[in-house]
């Protein structure tokens, strides 16, 4: 905590930023020393220690080294789609066809600050604020960069942005936190991808925290993927605000870090507003891998789907933690949320906790979750047709996951992601 303070004082005098911001991230600092990093005692976090964080002490990030267009490649799903890069939490750069997409502005946190932005001065941590969380006011309190997004009124984009967070050999031993903000207008049409990566980075912290405004209308499809060094820290926050007949389908993949926790919270603000929210965790060894939705029906007339699966083997440990939140007023609410998991070995564990609180009378809501191991009918059969032990044990493996992934809509990623998950329990 003391180390937080220090650095954050240290910036402060060096800092040329506006006013407001500097009053909102000293005001974030203050409220992430009041909260203090969560322990077991939170009931957010009863599953989820993150003392190997808060005892670890983390330098600012430094400046990373340049990327070439083979290593950027190789996270580009075989598509060439609207790329925009950062190392180590800075703007590294942004490709041509990025910053001539119609009706679309592209920016980073970075020069709207250097210009003052009213944009960024009306919507920075208007989702995500400060007292939200402590991650998100530590958040608050230092990020300097991430990407801004806004799509026109109307405007359709036809090929995904794709927000591409590298951490290489310079992020060791530092925290590195990055802000995005998305703005989806009346009636536009968006797919967003964040891939937070490991090149070279090994021991590190990445804390990110990314608001989405989504408009009347509006359609936006966001993908996260969670690939970070095995040895890493890994807290990234979504937090979202639906107006009328909006939707907004995300998906949360996520293999990679020591620590990750994934939070995914939609507020459906408008009437007949939808929101789709799926993820695949994959994790083993002595992997820790958390994840917390929270869906909030304010609007009546809104439905809402939920589907999270999760595989562990080795002495690996999963978390779900979801809700779904009725207000009085959204009655017609359709709302289904359901965690399925396989634990492939004796050590893996999981636990989780799909709630329901509905304070609305005409509303069909479900949740369920289950924690199983593989069906031994279903392998003595594929034994019985000459498949070795090991391979069936893969392919019904593959086929568990497959079944959530068929929901990815982006077809490129859905193979990428499929061809993966395929390698890693086939090969």
């Amino acid at each position: 905590m003391e180390a937080y303070r220090f650095d954050f004082e240290e910036s402060a005098k060096l800092s040329k930023e506006p006013a407001w911001l500097r009053d909102l991230r000293r005001e974030a600092m203050g409220t992430f020393e009041r909260l203090d990093f969560p322990t077991m005692k939170d009931e957010d976090w009863h599953f989820t220690n993150v003392a190997p964080i808060a005892e670890k002490m983390f330098a600012l990030p430094r400046k990373g080294g340049q990327v070439s267009e083979d290593l950027i490649a190789r996270f580009a799903f075989g598509s060439e789609w609207n790329t925009i890069v950062f190392v180590n939490g800075r703007l590294e750069r942004i490709d041509e066809q990025s910053k001539n997409i119609r009706g679309t502005t592209i920016t980073t946190v970075h020069e709207e600050i250097a210009k003052d932005s009213e944009l960024l001065k009306r919507h920075l941590s208007k989702l995500a604020s400060p007292e939200s969380a402590a991650f998100t006011a530590l958040n608050t309190a230092f990020a300097v960069d991430g990407a801004v997004i806004r799509v026109a009124p109307d405007a359709v984009v036809e090929k995904p942005i794709h927000l591409l967070f590298i951490s290489d050999e310079n992020a060791e031993n530092t925290a590195i936190q990055t802000r995005n903000l998305i703005f989806a207008e009346r009636h536009s049409q968006c797919t967003i991808i964040e891939s937070y990566v490991s090149v070279g980075g090994e021991n590190y912290f990445a804390n990110a925290v990314t608001e989405v405004f989504v408009g009347e209308g509006a359609r936006i499809g966001h993908y996260k993927l969670q690939t970070e060094s095995r040895s890493a820290f890994h807290v990234g926050t979504i937090q979202v605000e639906q107006a009328r007949d909006s939707r907004y389908e995300s998906f949360s993949f996520a293999t990679g870090a020591k620590l990750s926790r994934t939070n995914v919270y939609t507020t459906l603000a408008g009437d007949a507003a939808e929101a789709i929210l799926n993820g695949l965790y994959m994790v083993d060894g002595s992997q820790h891998v958390d994840h917390q939705t929270r869906i909030e029906h304010v609007a009546p007339n809104c439905p809402s789907h939920e589907l999270y699966k999760g595989i562990l083997d080795g002495n690996s440990h999963g978390v779900f933690n979801g809700k779904v939140y009725v207000h009085p007023e959204a009655q017609k609410t359709d709302g289904k949320q359901s965690n399925n998991n396989l634990l492939l070995s004796d050590g893996a564990r999981v636990d989780t906790k799909p709630q329901l609180e509905i304070f609305a009378d005409d509303v069909k809501c479900t949740h369920g979750a289950t924690v199983g191991r593989l069906d031994e009918t279903a392998l003595f059969y594929m034994r019985s047709r000459g498949i070795g032990p090991s391979q069936a044990k893969r392919l019904l493996t593959y086929a568990f996951a497959a079944d959530v992934l068929e929901k990815i809509e982006l077809e490129p990623l859905k193979e990428a992601l499929e061809a993966q998950v395929l390698d890693k329990f086939t090969s």
